[in-house]
């Protein structure tokens, strides 16, 4: 073997030595190379407490992409997909992004065509680059501050005129106590007014219990034959003072959903009206219809009718058409709001036509299947999909 030949082999000996002790180097640090491991987009204990809570929780990262919404967050119209679909929330947001501090907002939600909801949202950081946002719906609680406003407001000013002329017939009789014909008649004249006092009130109740209560917490089956029955004997004494027929005609059999109470208190509001306000010797009208997926109560009477120029107001707390025909009839001007806040509250309507000197006939309007809405029967954390809509 030449010179040459021998250092060729010697150089690919040393080059294999070289290439084996470099593979072994590799693979020595592949074994020990520690795995990466992703870090969640949200940490699992984070989803694990948002889970449980009942407010609408929203986690979105540096972008304003939405990472995690529970299902309440959707049901309100907070999120769509991966989107923040209120303004006021995402600009809070930012500015929580911004600066690190925690922020407090309210406000309203819904369509147009919808009752709002007054939502209450707290915002803030968590961790490095994610930012929180649990939302409160305080739509009960605003209801309730309202009524209770109002109530106040209300009693102020109706319980003067009832007060008043009892204090007014009390010095009458005093004045009046050695004419025993003065004295029956005023008396008899105090025990109208505290009669209109105890309707007053009463009404004044039952319209601040049916506002805070919510015919869709636990919703009824309701079969409306019998609520009706029920409303024509509620009335049964006074139409036959006035020799006023009461009848019931229409559609049988129609259930529908919502409060048992709320729902009668209507119906017999509008027949009690319609008998009061009926001239003597006539008939009532309670026609039932079913309406694609509505059914229709309207109450017909033939009584004195309402002007063209006072429709628009007939349903507002206390409102009188003619206050001389309230005190006769003994009328609080609560019974229509009632019915109109049922009907709301109900996802209904109330509608009148009338003319003046001819009667006049209300139309309930009420769904004949539950409306929709609500919380969805979990609160747990939903991952958004670009692809899908909840």
């Amino acid at each position: 073997m030449t010179l040459t030949e021998t250092l060729l082999v010697a150089l690919l000996a040393v080059l294999i030595v070289f290439g084996v002790f470099g593979a072994f180097l590799v693979s020595e640090r592949q074994l020990n190379k520690v795995p990466v491991v992703e870090e969640p987009a949200v940490p699992e204990k984070v989803t694990a407490v948002l889970s449980v809570l009942r407010s609408s929780a929203v986690i979105v990262d540096e972008v304003d992409t939405v990472l995690k919404a529970s299902a309440p967050a959707y049901a309100l119209g907070l999120v769509r997909g991966t989107e923040i679909l209120v303004d006021e929330l995402q600009e809070t947001i930012r500015q929580v992004r911004r600066d690190g501090q925690i922020r407090e907002i309210e406000f309203v939600l819904g369509p147009p065509t919808a009752p709002p909801r007054h939502v209450q949202a707290r915002v803030a950081p968590l961790g490095s680059r994610l930012i929180l946002a649990l939302v409160e719906d305080r739509t009960r609680e605003r209801r309730v501050e309202a009524i209770r406003r109002d109530f106040v407001a209300n009693v102020s000013h109706e319980l003067k005129t009832p007060v008043g002329a009892i204090r007014l017939l009390a010095e009458a009789v005093g004045d009046a106590r050695d004419d025993p014909e003065a004295v029956k008649r005023f008396a008899g004249r105090m025990v109208t007014e505290s009669d209109r006092l105890t309707d007053l009130v009463q009404q004044i109740i039952e319209l601040s219990r049916l506002q805070s209560d919510d015919p869709w917490a636990e919703p009824e089956q309701l079969e409306l034959d019998e609520i009706i029955e029920t409303a024509i004997d509620t009335v049964a004494i006074d139409a036959a003072a006035r020799n006023t027929e009461v009848l019931a005609t229409g559609d049988k059999g129609i259930v529908i959903p919502g409060g048992r109470e709320q729902v009668t208190v209507a119906i017999s509001n509008l027949v009690a009206n319609a008998v009061n306000y009926s001239r003597d010797s006539t008939a009532v009208l309670i026609d039932v219809r079913r309406v694609d997926d509505r059914v229709e109560i309207a109450v017909t009477d033939q009584g004195i009718g309402i002007p063209q120029t006072e429709l628009d107001r007939i349903f507002e707390r206390f409102y009188r058409v003619d206050p001389a025909r309230h005190r006769s009839t003994g009328g609080t001007g609560l019974g229509l709001s009632i019915v109109k806040h049922v009907a709301a509250t109900h996802g209904g309507d109330i509608r009148v036509w009338s003319v003046e000197g001819h009667g006049s006939t209300f139309t309930l309007s009420l769904p004949t299947s539950p409306a929709p809405g609500g919380w969805p029967a979990g609160d747990e954390l939903v991952q958004p999909d670009k692809e899908e809509r909840p």
